[in-house]
């Protein structure tokens, strides 16, 4: 029997932070590489983003292209540079024939999609799974799925533009497409009908939250609420500090923390500022897994998330794992994502969204009786280990099959 190995293209990763899309292809890395070997294609910033998570193992080799000299240029030629790295690579690589390939693109953006189509093309025999875990919004619509001031057109019409031409040629040629929540399988109805859409729901490393919450024990409840996620137009960010403003109109002394980074970070810290929340309103930047982001949680009553535009909303789901209760705008992507443990309200009604932050922070037997039943079903259907062997049971029953009982075991 032919051997499998796995080539994951990641040249999209890049920033301090890390995107729900490569923490994915992180965490699958790191238990499928307990099976066979793997490499991965990434660019300096996506190479020192594996680091930070010890994505390491003998089973892993790193392909790392050098990039710094476009980084020079600025953030668009670096872009085009690592597209164009993406196609030179497509082009040329060579793969052994007695060795059963499977090319994983990291996520829809062209420097992962396109060398993975020109492997396709170049090999049939390659199997091509696509990661596809957000469809970016209609730019009419902009990212909202109800009312909202500013539905940030712009953005969403650049994101649309780019995924346009990958979508078709997923449709086309991959063999499988990872997507994030049922609602996305409207967007690949053919691959859906033949069993080749495969929902990929969030996931928390379980016993690495445990181990940590045996080390933090019983924090004092210092933060009313903590959000984390990227500052980015489809999180609600800008409105996070709104809502804030009303929840303290109530509650004074409300406090808020506020994880994360990304191009909005100046824009709220304007809002915090203008808005006299700067008591109220804690921003840590991005915080890596580890005590610092886990004491956080630990200290919290609920976690927030009002995003306006989202695919799953994984970030949340780590604060939720310890216990916290969620509040958030009622999206579609949630029926499935979180069917309990997250209160919901219209998307769009800010006022309603204060309103129920209230009543959880002012009712403790509610908040906590939340928080146990979402930490249940947290530990019930988001471990890793299940997520790996759920997705390479449709890439591969054959390997599958090979490995017999084998599980993994998080890390």
């Amino acid at each position: 029997m032919k051997k499998t190995k796995i080539y994951i293209f990641a040249l999209a990763a890049t920033g301090s932070g890390i995107s729900g899309s490569d923490r994915i292809f992180i965490e699958f890395a790191r238990r499928w590489s307990k099976i066979c070997p793997i490499e991965i294609y990434v660019w300096e910033e996506g190479y020192k983003m594996c680091q930070s998570q010890n994505l390491n193992s003998s089973n892993i080799k790193y392909l790392v292209s050098n990039m710094e000299p476009w980084k020079n240029f600025g953030f668009i030629v670096n872009y085009i540079g690592r597209i164009i790295e993406g196609i030179k690579i497509g082009l040329t690589l060579k793969t052994k024939e007695d060795t059963r390939i499977v090319i994983y693109s990291a996520s829809e953006f062209w420097m992962d999609s396109l060398p993975a189509f020109i492997l396709k093309i170049r090999n049939s025999n390659i199997k091509w799974v696509a990661a596809w875990y957000q469809t970016a919004p209609f730019p009419w619509k902009g990212y909202s799925e109800g009312n909202r001031g500013n539905k940030y057109h712009f953005s969403a019409l650049i994101y649309w533009l780019i995924q346009f031409p990958i979508k078709s040629l997923i449709k086309k040629q991959a063999n499988l497409v990872l997507i994030n929540n049922e609602e996305e399988r409207k967007v690949f109805p053919k691959l859906s009908g033949k069993e080749r859409a495969v929902v990929v729901f969030g996931a928390v490393d379980i016993n690495k939250v445990k181990k940590w919450k045996e080390k933090l024990g019983n924090q004092p409840k210092i933060y009313d609420a903590v959000f984390q996620g990227r500052f980015h137009p489809q999180k609600g960010v800008e409105e996070l500090v709104d809502i804030w403003k009303q929840v303290v109109a109530h509650k004074p002394g409300a406090k808020l923390v506020m994880i994360g980074d990304g191009s909005l970070m100046d824009t709220v810290k304007l809002k915090i500022k203008n808005k006299k929340l700067e008591d109220n309103i804690i921003l840590t930047g991005y915080l890596f897994d580890g005590e610092e982001k886990y004491r956080i949680f630990s200290q919290s009553k609920l976690v927030v998330h009002p995003a306006f535009f989202d695919s799953g909303g994984m970030a949340a789901a780590e604060a939720m794992a310890f216990g916290l209760p969620c509040v958030g705008f009622d999206l579609k992507s949630f029926k499935s994502y979180y069917p309990e443990g997250m209160v919901k309200v219209g998307s769009g009604d800010i006022e309603l969204f204060a309103e129920s932050v209230v009543e959880l922070l002012n009712n403790s037997k509610k908040r906590v009786s939340l928080g146990a039943r979402v930490l249940k079903m947290i530990e019930k259907k988001w471990s890793w280990d299940m997520r790996a062997q759920q997705v390479f049971a449709k890439i591969n029953s054959n390997w599958v099959n090979q490995v017999g009982s084998k599980k993994y075991e998080d890390t």
